[in-house]
């Protein structure tokens, strides 16, 4: 599979929709795939290609373990709906994600870049590894990610980050 990451802010009905899901997760894919991917509401969704593991990584422990930590909810961190071989479905409540895009906003190039280069390399696994490109890749990325949450905030909508595996 792609490895690729992609982050939706949804309503009430689609969130509890959702939960009601939990323990099925042939049941939360078919919501995810059918009824929010198929959508690709692009006002309210963030691509992270594959820049999501170094940022989860920046934003917690330098770890791909999920909850590490407040910032580290960004991505892996929250309800995980389906935590499986296939998928990684991860929910974030109203109220958190308010609070993520708070501490998210000060966070600037500097220290992001500081927390990059501490990644362990050898835990890293993707092709050409740690490096000046990888960061310009994942800070890119992460500063479209603040954005998404910094809207899903202004709009009280709950997120969830969505990765194939």
């Amino acid at each position: 599979m792609a490895c690729r990451g992609v982050l939706f802010s949804i309503t009430d009905d689609q969130s509890q929709k959702l939960r009601s899901a939990f323990g099925d997760d042939e049941a939360v894919l078919e919501i995810v795939q059918i009824e929010i991917e198929e959508a690709w509401d692009t006002a309210h969704l963030c691509e992270t290609d594959k820049a999501w593991d170094a940022i989860h990584r920046c934003l917690g422990d330098g770890t791909i373990n999920p909850n590490n930590g407040p910032l580290s909810f960004c991505i892996l961190g929250g309800e995980h709906l389906h935590l499986g071989d296939t998928y990684i479905i991860s929910l974030l409540r109203p109220e958190q994600v308010k609070i993520l895009a708070a501490e998210l906003k000060p966070l600037d190039r500097e220290w992001f870049r500081d927390k990059y280069f501490k990644i362990d390399p050898s835990e890293y696994g993707f092709p050409g590894g740690l490096g000046e490109e990888d960061f310009e890749y994942t800070w890119y990325y992460f500063e479209e990610v603040r954005k998404f949450y910094e809207q899903a905030a202004l709009e009280s909508r709950w997120t969830f980050f969505s990765v194939d595996q």
